[in-house]
Parts: structure tokens; C-alpha cells; sequence
């Protein structure tokens, strides 16, 4: 795990400080991370390019031990106009089922001796649709993720729809649908998750949004409903470089109390 982080951060410091001497103009003020929010980005990366995206996750679950998941990694890599491919690889320390982000790991024994977790994700993301009028941008999500690490081995697929809005004095509100179906004990369940997030940019570089999204569970003994509350934001520290942070508050008593997502990504 550390030669994969020494690997993604060391290459992105050092294209940050040449994009920032070569002092390029940012446009846009947005790369279209998917790791920005729980929210998917509506836009794929353009043919022949890498988008690098990586965070570390803090969750403060309401009993027993937090949760950390890292690198959360993922590499999005353009293919044509309207098609990305998508690899990423997550490390989960006492995985207890509140999914915050586009990396999903497990639900967790119902006997709370998760404690260690580890996947790869891979799969394919394509532009549906253009804004036009009320008809959104869209797009659509199909991976996989495959434990190599934890007690369920059985590999979880997940579809993601996205859609969103351009409005007025360059705001965005997007929307989402994520369905996966995992392991768990003695089986198979669903989980559902939907999300809205509204996107605001305060300058070129800077944007701050809120969002709200809930996972709930089909198919198991106990059914769980995790609401969520997120506001965050990012910057563009060059034209190919971006930090941003966000955290989130769990809504009822199944959903964790509180969360961190501290992250970074590298277009080249």
C-alpha cells in the first residue's frame, strides 16, 4: 500500500508545481471528478487522457471502531468521444456497511468482526445524453468490485445512472441512482442508493456543494436506511491538479454519525 501511494503522490506534486511555474489559465474551474462527491461527475475524460483520483476516508461509525478506507483510488481512462474504462483498488480497515463513496466495499458480518477489507474495481462509464432544455446531460456507470482481502469473496456489481443540470449563473444540480448487488453471510442482497447534489462555483478555481444521499438494503435479515448530509469543496491548484474535501453527517441512527473524504486528482 504504500509504494501505490508513493506511486500516485509523487508524480502529482511534481506536475503541480510545473503547471503552477508555467502559470496556465484554469477554465471551467472543474476536472469532473467522480471523487468530488458520492454524486458521480456527468462527464467522462476526453480520448487519450488519465484521470488519476485518490482520497482518504474517515467514518466515525455510531458503535464499535472507525472506519478508514484508503487510497479509494480510481484511474479513469478515456477512450473515444463518449467512453471511459475505469480501474481502481480500495483498502477498507473495520468495514461496517456505510458506503460514502463511489468505491463501494462491503456491508459487514452482523457479528462486527470486519475488520479488514480490500478490493479492486473495474469497468466502463458512457455519455447518454447532452443538456437540452429539460432533457439532462446523462450518463451511465457499469463496474465491478472483486474482494482480495476480508470474509466475502463473492464480486459485487454495481449500475450507477447519472443526470444533471446546467442552471443559471454556471450552477449544477445533479442527480443520481446507484444499484449494487452484494454478499453478505448467507447470501444476496441489494442496496439502492440515491443521491441529489447542487454544485456551485464561487471562482475559476473554486467550488463548493451540498448534497444529500441515502443507501438502503433489500434482501437481508435487517434491513438498514443510511441518510446523509454533505456539504464539501474543491480547488484547482493548476489546470491539471485538484484538492478538495468534504464531510457529511448521518441523518438517523443506522447511518454513521460523521465522515471526512480528503482527496486529490491528476488529469494527464
Amino acid at each position: 500500500m504504500v509504494w501505490i501511494s508513493a506511486a500516485f503522490v509523487l508524480p502529482i506534486a511534481w506536475q503541480a508545481l510545473s503547471d503552477s511555474a508555467r502559470a496556465e489559465e484554469v477554465s471551467g474551474g472543474d476536472l469532473g471528478t467522480d471523487r468530488d462527491a458520492f454524486t458521480p461527475s456527468t462527464k467522462t475524460v476526453a480520448p487519450g487522457t488519465l484521470l488519476s483520483e485518490g482520497s482518504y476516508v474517515f467514518i466515525d461509525n455510531r458503535s464499535g471502531l472507525p472506519t478508514n478506507n484508503v487510497p479509494e483510488y480510481l484511474l479513469r481512462i478515456g477512450g473515444t468521444d463518449w467512453l471511459e474504462w475505469r480501474l481502481g483498488v480500495n483498502y477498507s480497515v473495520n468495514a461496517q456497511g456505510s458506503v460514502v463513496t463511489s468505491v463501494e466495499v462491503g456491508e459487514g458480518r452482523f457479528d462486527g468482526l470486519t475488520l479488514y477489507e480490500a478490493n479492486i474495481l473495474y469497468g466502463l462509464k458512457a455519455d447518454v445524453s447532452d443538456q437540452d432544455g429539460l432533457i439532462p446531460e446523462g450518463c451511465f456507470i457499469m463496474e465491478a468490485g472483486t474482494p482480495t482481502n476480508g470474509d466475502l469473496w463473492g464480486t459485487v456489481p454495481v449500475a450507477t445512472a447519472v443526470a444533471g443540470w446546467e442552471l443559471p449563473g454556471e450552477w449544477r444540480l445533479d442527480t443520481s441512482l446507484r444499484y449494487s448487488y452484494a454478499q453478505w453471510d448467507n447470501g444476496w442482497f441489494s442496496r439502492w442508493a440515491p443521491t441529489v447534489i447542487l454544485r456551485v462555483p464561487v471562482t475559476e478555481r473554486w467550488e463548493l456543494h451540498a448534497e444529500w444521499f441515502e443507501t438502503f438494503t433489500e434482501g437481508l435479515p435487517i434491513n438498514t436506511v443510511r441518510p446523509f448530509f454533505s456539504p464539501g469543496t474543491h480547488y484547482l491548484l493548476s489546470e491539471n491538479i485538484e484538492v478538495g474535501i468534504r464531510v457529511g453527517w448521518g441523518l438517523n441512527d443506522t447511518a454513521a454519525g460523521f465522515f471526512s473524504d480528503t482527496g486529490v486528482a491528476w488529469r494527464y
